[in-house]
């Protein structure tokens, strides 16, 4: 068996080192990673990128001398060639996304826009119908706002902002309360209605179409790879018949 690492006083083999990666749950981030080296193995940079690349990685974690870089290598036990390579990696993955996804960022736009709108809406809520109810009559013959009752008498959290929530993206919403302010006009007073264990009283006050913007275009992209290194993951967990 021959020594791989020296930790200590402890001599790690090879034999011991894949059991250790899978004992303290690091296997995942190392198929993880090795699925992104292979990926981006053909992406090519300009130098002008290298360059400004390497700049950049040195400046988020602070090495501002050639010492500081030295020292942190010693750190990390990497070589030269290494450094090279870890200094554009995250360019390489960014150009890959693009290069892959880039072209179908708008259609993926449009398939999700539905959950990545966002609402700001008043929310009232108790377990009692016949509270509920008597409250709904109340806001609509306008004896008392909305904002008023919910400080009031709502059970949740929102009774400290006066109902209001948001914004908030659809998505993140129990579905019954999404498909609620989704065929809503903001300013209507929804009748109490049950999600769950709660009578809701509701009023869109806003609703925010989703855009593609910069902001967007980064989410989007991100979600994409990482559902692609997922099905990666589980393609490489799937045992193939021979």
């Amino acid at each position: 068996m021959s020594e791989v690492l020296r930790i200590g006083n402890r001599t790690i083999t090879a034999d011991e080192l894949i059991p250790l990666l899978a004992s303290y749950q690091m296997l995942p981030q190392l198929r993880r990673e090795l699925i992104i080296d292979e990926a981006i193995a053909s992406i090519d940079c300009t130098p002008e990128e290298v360059a400004h690349a390497r700049q950049q990685f040195f400046a988020e974690r602070q090495l501002a001398s050639e010492a500081d870089v030295k020292a942190w290598m010693e750190y990390l036990g990497l070589s030269v060639n290494q450094l090279e390579a870890l200094t554009v990696r995250k360019l390489k993955v960014e150009k890959f996304k693009q290069v892959t996804w880039g072209k179908k960022l708008e259609s993926y736009f449009f398939q999700s826009k539905a959950k990545l709108d966002k609402v700001i809406y008043s929310l009232l809520r108790t377990q009692d119908i016949g509270i509920a109810q008597e409250l709904y009559f109340r806001i609509q013959a306008k004896e008392q706002s909305f904002a008023e009752v919910a400080r009031e008498y709502s059970k949740g959290p929102e009774a400290q902002t006066g109902g209001l929530v948001g914004p908030i993206e659809l998505s993140q919403l129990h579905p019954a309360m999404a498909q609620l302010l989704t065929n809503t006009q903001p300013g209507q007073v929804l009748p109490p209605t049950r999600i769950a264990e709660w009578f809701v009283i509701v009023q869109l006050e806003k609703f925010i179409p989703a855009q593609l913007d910069e902001p967007m275009k980064v989410r989007l992209l991100n979600e994409l790879f990482e559902s692609w290194i997922q099905e990666q993951q589980r393609q490489m967990m799937t045992p193939q018949l021979v």
